[in-house]
């Protein structure tokens, strides 16, 4: 949503995310948190637990573990990116993306 406060998130969208309760919930989870995987730092490591309890040979029990990563990821998939102007004098290189439909580009 953008306003004149900013960019945020919508909270009924985050409202609908709750804690999983058996492994078809975290498979369902972690299959929408890993498309977009590649925003969030140590995605792999923050899932780990998560990802233990989808294993056949353990029993599933939600723990403090899994609590923190499912919470982590949450707030990292629920949160609007911070914009900001670059600062200093360092080189940027520029990516770009185009189709038929649209433009993409990053600057970094």
């Amino acid at each position: 949503m953008v306003s004149k406060e900013g960019v945020s998130v919508d909270p009924s969208k985050i409202e609908a995310v709750s804690t999983p309760r058996n492994v078809a919930e975290i498979q369902s989870f972690l299959g929408i948190a890993g498309y977009y995987q590649r925003l969030v730092k140590d995605f792999s490591k923050i899932a780990r637990p998560l990802t233990f309890l989808m294993r056949k040979q353990n029993r599933f029990k939600w723990d403090e573990s899994c609590d923190t990563s499912f919470l982590t990821l949450k707030e990292s998939l629920t949160t609007a990116q911070v914009l900001a102007l670059p600062e200093g004098s360092e080189n940027f290189e520029v990516y770009t993306d185009a189709s038929k439909n649209g433009l993409g580009c990053i600057l970094m």
